[in-house]
């Protein structure tokens, strides 16, 4: 039998249809490869009881010619995700213990229409971080390996996902974006993220972090199975005051491989100081490989690029610090005792919260206090309008942007940990979809020296998906990237 693990879900899925596999021996297949994985700590949660069970459900449905259009697919579920009956704490001691009594609904989609559930994977704290480290319950490590052995983050804040999607330990994952927290994990595993349109997929029962800048998303392992999950996870939700009223289209059948007559713009702007000789040739060739498929490159100037991260780190925070003001141990997750009301607030937050989350917490209640709402917020919020109109004025030059999608690729656990500036800067090509809440899509390229994956992002106008679905496919055709991490690479070989 081929290896269950290593398919994509659209072959899974013809494999099923066809009886090659059961959709039980497929769940029991990753629930093996989850546990031989257990090294990375990708999961806060493992639920491999109900996998097994809605896997016997989806064989049921497929005997009865009703499979869904994900029916035994087995997924990894990010632990921002409000699942019913099953733990959900934002990788936060705050939120330990927490069982929600309500699906969220990208889960409840990708349930209804057949998915396995395999667990509830690691993030950084509330989704604050760009290496995965400030997880109450430990760091996730990357499948891939320095040069020297030594172990890698897998990106942040959704590494728990990318890393075990990247390990074959599940076959897609959801994942949220608020700074570039799916496509940075998926360019350090090696793998494809896509965020989509801010209001394509309902944030309803996903923990907030920046209400304003979060985005669901998915993790896969080709741009078609990206594409395939996209469109389960999509759609309007009334629950969701900022989810969009609009038709989902097929965003799969968007992957023909004809880009012939597409401008492609390059903005001049991402040529940051520092990036690596290795990126700035990766970047060309991708743009050499969109030309040989009948693309033109076009420079664009993006002019208020430089500002994007102060704006980011002003809202974020700021939005952390009210979303965040309601874990107070009064009505679910930690209590600490105190003399009275206001101790009792306080000893819960200061023991609930990591040092990540209070850092955020400090700035955005900083930036929102009087005397200073003027100064910092409201002004980050004109320079966010700013950058949505320098992509409004480039989309009328070109019909995507090409990026490289991070600075470099994954380094090692606890480099950067004590120079938070720097760990910030790992997000600079990537929050200015987030500010202007349009679509992006990181997919692997090529090899750093260290034979470290390294991704390439291609930005679209708002509801456009299928633009970025079209190149991310032709540059994952031309790349033909089929690395694996290392300790995978040696079971294959």
């Amino acid at each position: 039998m081929t290896n269950l693990t290593h398919m994509s879900i659209a072959d899974a899925l013809k494999g099923l249809e066809s009886k090659d596999f059961t959709a039980v021996e497929l769940a029991q297949a990753h629930i093996d490869a989850v546990a031989a994985a257990k090294d990375l700590n990708a999961f806060v949660t493992e639920t491999p009881e109900i996998a097994l069970k809605q896997a016997k459900e989806s064989d049921k449905r497929r005997s009865a010619g009703k499979a869904g259009a994900l029916d035994g697919i087995p997924l990894a579920i990010k632990d921002l995700f409000c699942t019913k009956g099953v733990q959900t704490t934002a990788s936060s001691h705050i939120l330990e213990g927490f069982i929600p009594q309500y699906e969220s609904t990208v889960t409840a989609n990708l349930f209804a229409d057949g998915a396995v559930m395999l667990g509830k994977t690691n993030l950084d704290e509330f989704a604050m971080g760009s290496s995965n480290t400030t997880s109450y319950f430990g760091n996730v490590v990357n499948p891939w390996k320095g040069a020297d052995g030594k172990d890698l983050v897998p990106g942040g804040s959704s590494g728990g996902s990318a890393a075990i999607v990247a390990a074959r330990g599940a076959m897609g994952a959801t994942g949220t974006d608020t700074g570039g927290s799916i496509r940075q994990p998926a360019s350090f595993c090696g793998i494809i993220g896509m965020k989509p349109t801010y209001g394509r997929c309902s944030r309803w029962g996903v923990v907030a972090f920046a209400s304003s800048l979060d985005h669901p998303g998915p993790f896969a392992r080709s741009v078609e199975d990206c594409a395939l999950l996209l469109n389960s996870m999509a759609g309007h939700d009334p629950k969701d005051s900022t989810s969009a009223q609009r038709d989902v289209p097929d965003f799969a059948a968007a992957l023909t491989g004809d880009i012939k007559g597409l401008k492609i713009g390059i903005p001049k702007e991402y040529h940051a100081d520092g990036m690596s000789d290795e990126i700035e040739k990766l970047w060309q060739q991708g743009m050499d490989w969109l030309k040989e498929s009948g693309a033109e490159a076009v420079e664009i100037s993006l002019p208020h690029t430089k500002y994007s991260l102060p704006a980011y780190y002003i809202i974020a925070p700021a939005e952390a610090s009210s979303n965040l003001a309601r874990y107070d141990g009064v009505r679910y997750g930690l209590r600490e005792d105190g003399e009275d009301l206001r101790e009792m607030y306080e000893n819960t937050r200061a023991a609930g919260f990591g040092d990540e989350v209070k850092r955020r917490i400090m700035i955005g209640t900083y930036a929102l206090s009087a005397g200073y709402y003027d100064a910092y917020y409201i002004k980050a919020q004109k320079v966010r309008r700013l950058i949505l109109e320098d992509f409004d004025k480039a989309f009328e030059q070109c019909d995507a942007i090409l990026t490289p999608t991070t600075p470099s690729a994954a380094f090692p656990i606890g480099e950067n940990e004590d120079d938070p500036i720097k760990m910030y800067l790992n997000d600079i090509f990537t929050v200015t979809a987030n500010l202007a809440g349009i679509p992006a899509l990181s997919v692997p390229a090529g090899l750093d020296a260290n034979g470290l994956p390294l991704g390439l992002q291609i930005i679209t106008k708002a509801w456009d998906e299928e633009t970025a679905f079209k190149v991310g496919g032709v540059i994952e055709e031309k790349a033909g990237f089929t690395a694996l991490p290392q300790t995978l690479a040696q079971k294959a070989a």
